[in-house]
């Protein structure tokens, strides 16, 4: 059998795909923050919010005369202030992201590929809603940095910088996430791609330096279903992307314990997510990209709306 021919990036049959994402992004990029995108200020948006009484040292061009003049009463209009959503995309470039089976379902992608795909697809959207986004390349360290922009260059630049990543070295994650933390100005959002298998104590450590400089990380896990599912028979060379020794193990010995581990692995990284109210979804390389996203974004505007709802 002939070997499956590897999809180029960025294939314009799945871009025409991506492109019925608009209608979600609407809804939900501009609260991407749930409600930290725009702020409540005293300004002179013209998108209205509520009146306030009328307190010493406001500004007379913000009292609304009309009321003034029916009741006597000095009320003051508010107004929500716009304020850009600021997006930093972290996508993991380790060894252990080059890898991709050759299960029955499998795209002939590796985790890397379908990470660019998932970036690819989120900076496409953000920057359609004329917010800025970047890009940052990690494994022990951050490399390859595109900072925070907007427009038709920061796309340019970005699917360059995607195209040309590859997969090499071993993971760090924690210092990796502070690191990231200290390189956000202001208050945004850290899209995380990662397969988050390293360990998760230093990696949640560097999450926490996220969330106290004022950032929302979501965590988008990345993996192959077989590395799931582990159904594999007869013998196996497991080689270790990250440089360790290779192994010759029985898949059948094998699988019952991986399976536990794995399991155990995945229920700690929700229980640590969870505890600190992240955002993490599991996308599994042979599902269509759109798919994987179109449904988580779909949760999430749900759930703003829901929010929204509770507040009014």
């Amino acid at each position: 059998m002939a070997p499956k021919e590897k999809r180029s990036p960025f294939d314009p049959a799945i871009l025409d795909r991506l492109a019925g994402l608009d209608f979600v992004a609407r809804t939900v990029v501009e609260g991407f923050l749930a409600g930290g995108h725009r702020s409540p200020r005293k300004g002179s948006s013209p998108e209205f919010a509520q009146h306030r009484e009328y307190a010493p040292g406001d500004d007379l061009r913000h009292v609304d005369w009309r009321i003034f003049a029916k009741s006597q009463r000095l009320v003051v209009k508010e107004y929500i202030e716009e304020s850009n959503l600021v997006a930093n995309i972290a996508l993991d470039t380790s060894g252990s992201m080059g890898f991709g089976s050759d299960s029955a379902k499998s795209t002939g992608w590796t985790k890397l590929d379908y990470g660019r795909w998932v970036a690819a697809a989120l900076g496409h959207l953000i920057l359609g809603q004329r917010d800025t986004v970047g890009l940052v390349e990690f494994d022990t360290q951050i490399k390859n940095t595109l900072p925070p922009g907007g427009g038709a260059p920061q796309r340019h630049a970005l699917i360059e910088l995607l195209e040309a990543a590859t997969p090499g070295g071993e993971t760090n994650e924690g210092p990796c996430f502070r690191d990231l933390a200290r390189q956000m100005s202001g208050r945004g959002i850290a899209i995380l791609i990662s397969d988050f298998l390293g360990d998760i104590e230093p990696m949640f450590q560097g999450l926490e330096a996220l969330v106290a400089g004022g950032h929302e990380p979501i965590l988008l896990q990345v993996l192959d279903r077989r590395e799931l599912d582990f159904d594999y028979e007869g013998y196996l060379r497991l080689e270790d992307l990250e440089g360790g020794a290779p192994l010759k193990v029985d898949a059948r010995v094998l699988a019952e314990a991986y399976r536990e581990e794995v399991e155990a692995h995945q229920a700690a990284l929700a229980r640590h997510a969870a505890a600190l109210s992240l955002d993490l979804v599991t996308m599994v390389t042979d599902t269509g990209v759109d798919t994987a996203l179109a449904a988580y974004l779909a949760r999430r505007a749900a759930r703003i709306s829901r929010h929204a709802g509770g507040l009014s």
